[in-house]
Parts: C-alpha cells; structure tokens; sequence
C-alpha cells in the first residue's frame, strides 16, 4: 500500500466511522490522547505504559527484562522529579503525562510533515497536500468504492483554509499541526463541530436528533435488541446532551458533548499512577515506590520510552 492509499484508508475511517454493531464509535475529543487501548488494569497495564511512556516507545520494552525495565524507568523517574526533591508529586507526574501526549502528537505531525513537504521548503502547501493525499484520484468520475472524493478534498481545504491564519494556502509546522489536530486548537474547534455534525445529521436539518445521534454509534443490523450501553446512551441524550429538551442538539451542545472541558486525562491517570503505587499513603512517590510498581508503568516487555531512554539525552 502506498502513502496515497494508506492516507484514503485513514481518512475515510475517520469520515465513515463503520464500526461493528455492537460497538461503540467514540466521538468525544479530549487532548492528545494517552492511549487508544482500553483502561482497564484487570485485564492490563497497556493503557497505563502508553500513557506513561507514549505508545510508540512503550513498545521497545517488550524486549528488556525486569532489571533493564526497573533500570529505565529509574532513570525516567529522575526526569519527572523536576525539583530534584527525592519525591514525584501528582502535579509533576501529570506535568510529565502532558509532556508524552504532547510528544504523540508532534511525532505523528513530523511523520507526515517528511512526506507531503514535496519541494522540501519547510512549508507545505495545499496543492502539496493535495497531490499527495488524492493524485488520480480526482481524475477517475466514477470510482469503483463509492466514495465521492472531490467532496472530500473540499472538506480537506476548508480545513485547511482555516488552520492557514494568514490565508496564502501555505503551512506552516504549526499551522500543520492545525490541520492535522484540530480539537487542540481553540481557533480550529468550529471546524470539529461542523465536521461532527455534518457527518451525523443525515437529513441535513443542521440539527442532531437522538436517532441520528444513536444511528452514528450504532446500527441494528437486523438485531431488536438493542446492547445496555446503547440505552444508556439515549438516557445521556436525554438528560444531558440536549440541554434545552427541544429533541435535539444544536451546535453548542455538540460542542459541549465533543469537546468537553471539564475532564482532564492526564490529571485522572496522575492520580490513579498515585493512588496504585503510594505505599505509604503520604501523597507522593519516591523512586523506590515507582519501581517497585513497575509492571504498572512500564513492564518489562511493555514500555515506550525504551528506544527514547537508549538516547536519554534527548530529555
């Protein structure tokens, strides 16, 4: 599969969003997410080593043993103790959870920002993108999978006309990274919800209705009954997305339903990284206390900054 290819592939999961019956297709944006696996230390700490780690490094630590883990995640420790008091608080342990989202998001910006800076000028505009992301396929009317892609591109420019402050359709890195993440910037976040409803509200009434707002998460499939998560969410409707009780949302309930701003992950999962691993229950972590809990933070076999720790340096 070319880049081409692989680009369609992405973005047409992200505007068709099929998902299996009974699974639930997750809307909401948060921040740069800590992880795309489940949370759910029964099971794992899969969720836990991305989130401390950043997913693509957690991944070399599937190699190390237990003392080469415990070794690294020492050495990390030493990096999140930024007043080099002997102790890890929440606040800097949740300092550090930023830093590892803020991290997934530039590697994933710098990946793409390699391939479509064609001319290699340190700017990409939108023609670049555009040859790159949809070539010959603009020039095929009638395109064997249906899918109409001149729409599309026109969707991919008017978000890209809008993270271009200064409209010479040439972007910059930040400008990019606009783009590419919209719900992380303030000025971009109309687009999200326009993008949102748009792809929800079927008959096109500038509204989301409940059944169209089930509909995007759910489809029957010949099944009558309907999964217990699925009724819980016709109550979540109900009592807290359409807050007027007009029957459906409006794009500020949208808002506050995609972009929600009273829930941060990192501070969550600092608090939990705490609560699991503080011994002595004064509050704050030592190095000791974290090492002797690290299957939970980064495993052995299970980590992300493993490669990142080989060049310590860089931190």
């Amino acid at each position: 599969m070319d880049l081409r290819q692989f680009l369609m592939c992405l973005f047409l999961c992200t505007v068709c969003a099929l998902s299996k019956p009974t699974e639930k297709k997750e809307r909401v944006h948060h921040e740069p997410q800590l992880s795309d696996k489940p949370h759910d230390d029964a099971q794992n700490f899969d969720y836990d080593h991305d989130a401390f780690l950043g997913a693509e490094e957690a991944k070399t630590f599937d190699q190390l043993t237990p003392e080469e883990s415990k070794e690294r995640l020492g050495m990390i420790v030493d990096k999140i103790d930024v007043d080099k008091d002997g102790f890890v608080t929440e606040g800097e342990l949740k300092s550090w959870l930023k830093h590892t989202q803020k991290k997934y998001m530039s590697d994933n910006v710098e990946r793409q920002w390699q391939e479509f800076d064609m001319n290699q000028d340190g700017l990409i505009s939108w023609d670049e993108y555009r040859n790159v992301t949809y070539g010959t396929y603009l020039d095929d009317p009638d395109p064997d999978d249906g899918f109409n892609y001149k729409q599309m591109m026109m969707r991919d420019e008017r978000r890209f006309k809008m993270a271009d402050k200064d409209g010479d359709l040439i972007a910059t890195k930040e400008e990019f990274t606009a783009f590419l993440h919209p719900e992380e910037y303030d000025y971009m976040k109309d687009i999200v919800v326009q993008e949102t409803m748009e792809d929800i509200d079927k008959n096109a009434d500038g509204f989301i209705d409940l059944e169209e707002y089930i509909g995007d998460m759910y489809s029957h499939d010949g099944n009558a009954d309907e999964p217990e998560w699925v009724k819980t969410e016709r109550e979540q409707f109900v009592e807290f997305r359409d807050k007027n009780r007009d029957g459906k949302m409006d794009k500020e309930e949208t808002k506050d339903w995609i972009l929600p701003s009273d829930y941060d992950h990192a501070e969550a999962e600092a608090r939990h990284l705490v609560y699991e691993s503080d011994q002595n229950k004064d509050g704050k972590l030592t190095k000791e206390e974290i090492v002797d809990k690290y299957d939970l933070f980064v495993g052995s076999q299970a980590t992300d900054f493993g490669e990142a720790l080989v060049r310590h340096d860089e931190f």
